[in-house]
């Protein structure tokens, strides 16, 4: 944990958290009062509710964030990172009071140091196939997957799929506060001004790579000196997945030794959580083949919905398992949750069965 972290009052206005989150670069800040911890302010929640004036208190809009103890275990700490979307977590001694902060980047030092995770490769842990866009795509194009696709981060490539740039959310609505006046928050993180703005206006050019057959070790490096959290990765120039800081927590909180498969759902509204219970009978079906195969240690799956016009909302579903120190991605987009659930499901179990003849693959060629 780090004893030197940013705070705002529960009295102080929105647009002060976000001067503080803009600074500091945390998304997760403390609200504290007379040095009692009152919650999180979320950068995340700031977004989602677009309706927020900028001089809206914070504590109208603070969330309560698990709290740990210093003695907490470091992989119950990546399975509160997963489990929540947590970018930072509070630390409390037995007063209540604040006294740290862990965040991702801490983890993932972390996580290069243990034998048994850092040399793992990067191809074994990495998002693919991976979304892109190209400089000369319109922002609003860019913006529109990462709300399809619930991220927050494209690269940019030309038309050799060498990657040239990366985007993010951040950058879009930072653009959109240097050009307009706007009194909430939606004035900025809803639509990109309809003038044909390219995603070359604001994209970070000569991005930080990663080569697919580096180990875990030298990625961490790459993303603690450049203070990143997301890095392409690259197969003779050529773009092929992506890797995130979350990529790297979940791996630590695969670690956690449990008696039986972890499963997390996020994502799911009141209304599609009743059909949880079909979800997880699409889940057993297919964990029962993959464990055959190998032991699956959690799967991790979310759910977002999004509008493509008229009344009707599509859902677009990522997975992640975890299975003897391996990662298996998966994504599926479909009118019908249980449709989109089932289909993902039996990519993964198909994904399972293909990994091994991938791994010989892969290994035979760096021979």
């Amino acid at each position: 944990m780090t004893e030197d972290f940013p705070t705002v009052g529960p009295e102080d206005q929105i647009s002060q958290a976000l001067s503080v989150m803009r600074s500091s670069g945390y998304q997760d800040v403390p609200v504290v009062e007379n040095g009692n911890y009152m919650g999180m302010i979320s950068y995340g929640t700031i977004l989602r509710k677009k309706s927020i004036t900028y001089d809206s208190k914070v504590k109208n809009h603070m969330r309560n964030l698990s709290v740990v103890a210093d003695d907490t275990d470091i992989t119950k700490l990546a399975e509160l990172m997963v489990v929540n979307n947590y970018r930072q977590l509070p630390i409390l001694n037995k007063h209540k009071k604040i006294i740290g902060i862990v965040s991702r980047s801490g983890l993932i030092d972390i996580a290069s140091g243990i034998r048994a995770l850092k040399e793992i490769k990067v191809w074994e842990i990495m998002t693919s196939p991976v979304e892109s866009v190209k400089n000369t795509d319109s922002l609003q194009s860019a913006l529109n997957i990462m709300r399809g696709l619930d991220i927050r981060t494209i690269p940019v490539t030309d038309d050799a799929h060498k990657v040239i740039g990366i985007v993010g959310m951040k950058e879009i609505i930072d653009y959109n506060w240097k050009k307009k006046d706007g009194k909430n928050i939606g004035d900025f993180s809803g639509e990109v001004e309809q003038s044909g703005l390219q995603v070359e206006t604001v994209c970070k050019t000569a991005p930080k790579t990663i080569d697919w057959n580096d180990d875990l070790e030298a990625a961490v490096k790459v993303m603690s000196s450049a203070g990143i959290s997301t890095l392409p990765v690259i197969d003779e120039d050529g773009l092929i997945g992506i890797l995130t800081q979350y990529d790297i927590i979940e791996l630590i909180s695969a670690c956690r030794e449990r008696d039986m498969l972890f499963i997390e759902i996020s994502g799911l509204d009141e209304k599609d959580k009743m059909q949880s219970d079909l979800i997880y009978s699409a889940i057993e079906e297919e964990i029962a083949k993959i464990s055959k195969i190998s032991k699956p240690q959690s799967l991790i799956i979310h759910v977002a919905k999004y509008n493509e016009g008229g009344d009707r909302h599509k859902y677009s579903l990522s997975a992640r398992l975890v299975l003897d120190g391996r990662i298996v991605n998966a994504k599926q987009v479909d009118w019908d949750l249980i449709k989109a659930a089932d289909d993902l499901l039996k990519k993964i179990a198909k994904d399972v069965v293909d990994v091994k003849e991938t791994h010989i693959t892969r290994r035979n060629k760096k021979k």
